[in-house]
């Protein structure tokens, strides 16, 4: 076991916003807020050129000369099947949002906060799922798929550790990035993985409470949360020690069956020509505004502003903080794929299978409101997705079905953080310790209780988008370098293989 000095740093600044929490958790909401908010208003165009820049710096690499280069040796194969592959960086990327804001985030768009027309209206109707491709489609997935791409390619190609500050090095220098700064960097990106995923567990307990409470009646109480989380922490750190080709593979495999299995069932029961008429429809929007919803910050209209603020830019930040531990995961499961193939499986194939599941799923809810069923969007946002089963038949096996998927996804969320947590601090091993990432679960588990005890999980959710306003930066840095090195090396060993055929000549 090597821990490294970022494990001290992040669990000590880690437990200090915890106490800040937990002792004075209106203080915490409140500063946190107006930084957030600050943030949101003076460098919303920021984080929205980033996510561009990223984008396009994706698809111009899955076309270009290097799309043919492995993430790793030249004879190394990958460690994983592609439906293996796939579930693992699906449900790392993914998780429980896939059960519930592809209900109630497409409610929120039409009925209680619209892109362009009133809530309720028609407009507001038509821009619900289109607005919701644009927050979990190509953007996201692009971002996940530079980082990852850039880890997994100074890990396998170069031979670097699997920190952050190892890729920093072209740029910045091995002096530097193995000193003070680069552990202050690889210390930002444990911390901004601590928090979020202990706020996901925080939540993600809350919403299995809600669930159960809608199928048996149980008690929705603190000390019933206590014990969910206690459950899955007992799991996820059992699967995080059976490792990756057991535990997590096996259980991310499982999952993305059951929530296809869901999806199905639900297209069928459901309003099947309206969702294929809404999804359809939908999509071509997307793809018809995807440039002009990509810039808009609607810098005219306060009512408008607000939604890209709350929604738009919340979800960049989100994805840019997420990036350091979802990137080193897939990383970590995509050695001996091209970068081609790579990409296609990390940009295309997520995006359109999370439109699918948000087209059966909102359109399915959108179909209950629209014809006057029930108010879905007087709902908790837990509870969107099973208020609108009661008003579809197999009500109980959807149901039913949706927390085993919720509680599956919620493991494999917290498994897989604990893995990486575990390579950030230990070096950039490949394979950390039992004992390194069952310090992490029960660390993580710790904090997302006292979150849930003080109710401090928006002042979490923050801190999460402060952090990752430093964190563009790097990752702006972290293309550079992979650039850099990218062209040097590959560009190297096509002139020698040039020479080589000539010789045989």
């Amino acid at each position: 076991m090597h821990i490294t000095n970022v494990f001290w740093y992040a669990v000590a600044i880690c437990m200090a916003i915890v106490i800040w929490g937990f002792v004075a958790p209106d203080n915490l909401n409140s500063i946190t807020s107006q930084a957030t908010a600050l943030i949101s208003n003076d460098f919303g165009w920021f984080y929205t050129l980033v996510i561009i820049a990223l984008i396009s710096f994706c698809i111009y690499m899955m076309f270009s000369k290097y799309g043919n280069v492995k993430l790793g040796k030249d004879n190394d194969e990958p460690d994983f099947s592609l439906m293996a592959w796939f579930a693992m960086l699906f449900s790392a990327g993914m998780g429980i949002g896939l059960m519930f804001f592809t209900t109630a985030e497409t409610i929120s768009h039409a009925f209680i906060q619209s892109p362009n027309g009133e809530p309720g209206s028609e407009q507001a109707v038509l821009d619900s799922l289109q607005y919701a491709f644009l927050h979990w489609g190509f953007h996201g997935w692009g971002l996940y798929a530079v980082v990852a791409m850039i880890f997994a390619y100074f890990k396998f190609r170069v031979g670097a550790p699997g920190l952050v500050s190892a890729t920093l090095e072209p740029l910045l220098g091995q002096k530097l990035m193995r000193g003070t700064l680069g552990q202050i960097i690889d210390t930002l990106a444990v911390f901004a993985t601590v928090v979020g995923v202990a706020s996901t567990l925080g939540f993600g307990s809350a919403q299995i409470n809600s669930g159960l409470t809608f199928l048996f009646d149980a008690p929705n109480t603190f000390w019933f949360q206590m014990i969910i989380l206690g459950i899955a922490t007992v799991t996820f750190i059992a699967s995080a020690w059976s490792g990756l080709g057991n535990g997590i593979k096996h259980l991310s495999t499982i999952n993305l069956w059951l929530a296809g299995i869901l999806l199905v069932l639900l297209f069928v029961v459901g309003p099947t020509v309206y969702i294929m008429n809404i999804s359809v429809t939908s999509f071509g929007n997307y793809i018809s505004h995807f440039v002009q919803m990509s810039f808009d910050l609607k810098p005219v209209n306060v009512t408008q502003r607000g939604f890209v603020n709350d929604w738009t830019l919340f979800y960049w930040a989100w994805w840019i903080s997420w990036a350091p531990f979802v990137g080193m995961f897939i990383a970590r499961v995509s050695k001996g794929r091209t970068i081609r193939q790579f990409i296609i499986g990390v940009l295309v194939a997520p995006t359109l299978v999370t439109f699918i599941f948000f087209g059966v799923f909102g359109g399915s809810a959108l179909n209950v409101q629209m014809n006057g069923i029930a108010k879905l969007s007087e709902l908790a946002t837990e509870t969107v997705t099973f208020g609108m089963y009661t008003h579809y038949p197999m009500t109980s096996v959807l149901s039913l079905l949706t927390v085993v998927v919720i509680a599956i996804f919620f493991i494999t969320s917290a498994d897989s953080a604990t893995f990486v947590l575990g390579m950030f601090t230990t070096g950039g091993q490949l394979n950390p310790s039992n004992v390194v990432k069952i310090a992490w679960g029960l660390l993580l588990s710790g904090m997302a209780a006292i979150v849930l005890y003080s109710g401090g999980i928006q002042g979490f959710q923050n801190m999460l988008i402060i952090a990752a306003l430093p964190f563009s930066l790097i990752l702006i840095m972290m293309v550079i370098a992979f650039y850099r090195t990218i062209r040097e090396n590959e560009g190297r060993r096509l002139r020698t293989t040039s020479m080589e055929r000539r010789e045989k000549k």
